[in-house]
């Protein structure tokens, strides 16, 4: 995974526990599952990521 895709993914992901913890504090719906959807996002990226790696490294391999 490269540095500066992990460091969005991860940047994101906090962005959505902020926004979900926020919406959690002031009762709103909207905000708590904007803050999921962002979650969501980040954790498929990671996952695309790390199968590109692995991807890579099995290439690399042979």
């Amino acid at each position: 995974m490269s540095a500066e895709q992990k460091g969005k993914a991860t940047l994101k992901n906090v962005e959505g526990k902020v926004q979900e913890a926020a919406g959690n504090i002031t009762g709103d719906p909207k905000d708590q599952a904007e803050g999921k959807m962002k979650q969501a996002e980040a954790s498929t990226k990671h996952a695309v990521e790390d199968t590109k790696d692995g991807v890579k490294k099995e290439i690399d391999k042979h």
